[in-house]
């Protein structure tokens, strides 16, 4: 691609990104003059390119209002950002339909020069994710788009639910936020009806529609705090209590927010928040034979304050671990 004709991709690139842009301005990101520019939009516009000039103190040059413009045109970089982006998108359940995200990619495959498809095809087979794929359950495009609109413009919506033991109903929703977790989309909002605030996913929403009115949002956690929080306090078998001994960075490594809430007191004056001091740890679980081995991995200090039952699992590894380390236990290989 000769120079003049990537300068001229370039200013249509610019016009692209909306508004008017002044003649010195396009002139310092081409690198010529303004009476270069002019030649560059008079073959913009012998392309069907319809670029209007804008005249006054702040004028230049933009594309009419309306107008459908040529086909998206990728640089290089761009191409590889966007296929792998889909590649990611697919894999970690972040894209509405498999099917949308595999025909996306398939028609930028297919405009790519053969040396540079040829590279990306060597990066996506050598491209590895620790987590292997799975079905992923993905929101209706319309039900996302209406949601997210509602969100931004603060408006309520009716939409027809099914929970998860497959009850239809119709609720109104004064929704905050849209939050991805775990390849499943989520929506949290309020429920006006009973005026608690709800967590929902998206992929169980079969229709949406905007509603008169509008609401405010409360104050408070964001909407990914809120549904983290919500995962982290939902009604389980077991409730647990702990106190662990250490910093909260140190808890969380072991255990996120959407597994554990971890009550962090202000430090007393003069002590630094990154202090290790005793805090309090709840969680609600189905199962906990997975905890001791958690708890142990943490390498802190700890009590069990609630269930009984865990502290008798904890007592119990530790002595088949004490067993395993002296070669006293049924099994353990001979020195």
């Amino acid at each position: 691609m000769s120079r003049p004709t990537g300068r001229v991709l370039t200013l249509l690139e610019l016009l692209q990104s909306g508004g008017t842009r002044t003649m010195r301005e396009l002139a310092d990101r081409l690198g010529v003059d303004g009476r270069t520019v002019r030649r560059y939009v008079d073959q913009l516009i012998d392309l069907d390119v319809p670029v209007e000039s804008v005249r006054g103190r702040y004028g230049g040059y933009r594309l009419a209002p309306g107008h459908r413009l040529p086909p998206l045109m990728l640089g290089d970089d761009e191409a590889i950002a966007v296929l792998l982006g889909l590649v990611a998108g697919r894999r970690t359940g972040l894209t509405t339909t498999a099917t949308a995200s595999e025909t996306a990619a398939a028609k930028i495959r297919r405009v790519l020069p053969e040396r540079l498809a040829r590279r990306l095809d060597t990066v996506l087979e050598s491209l590895a994710f620790t987590e292997p794929p799975g079905e992923f359950a993905t929101p209706d495009a319309g039900v996302l788009l209406t949601v997210a609109d509602a969100v931004r413009h603060r408006r309520p919506v009716s939409i027809r639910y099914t929970d998860r033991d497959g009850r239809r109903s119709d609720r109104t929703l004064h929704p905050y936020g849209v939050v991805a977790h775990a390849g499943r989309w989520y929506v949290t909002g309020t429920d006006p009806g009973i005026g608690e605030e709800r967590t929902l996913r998206l992929d169980r929403i079969a229709d949406a529609r905007t509603l008169p009115g509008s609401f405010e949002a409360p104050a408070g956690p964001d909407p990914a705090q809120r549904v983290l929080t919500g995962f982290a306090t939902a009604a389980y078998r077991h409730e647990v209590t702990l106190r662990i001994h250490g910093t909260v960075e140190q808890i969380r490594a072991r255990l996120p927010a959407a597994v554990a809430s971890v009550e962090d007191p202000a430090p007393a004056a003069g002590v630094d928040p990154a202090t290790e001091r005793w805090l309090l740890v709840e969680l609600r679980a189905e199962r906990l034979d997975w905890l001791p081995g958690v708890l142990a991995s943490l390498d802190r200090p700890f009590t069990v304050e609630r269930p009984d039952e865990l502290r008798d699992l904890v007592v119990a590894l530790a002595e088949r671990l004490a067993a395993y380390a002296r070669g006293t236990a049924p099994g353990t290989a001979p020195r």
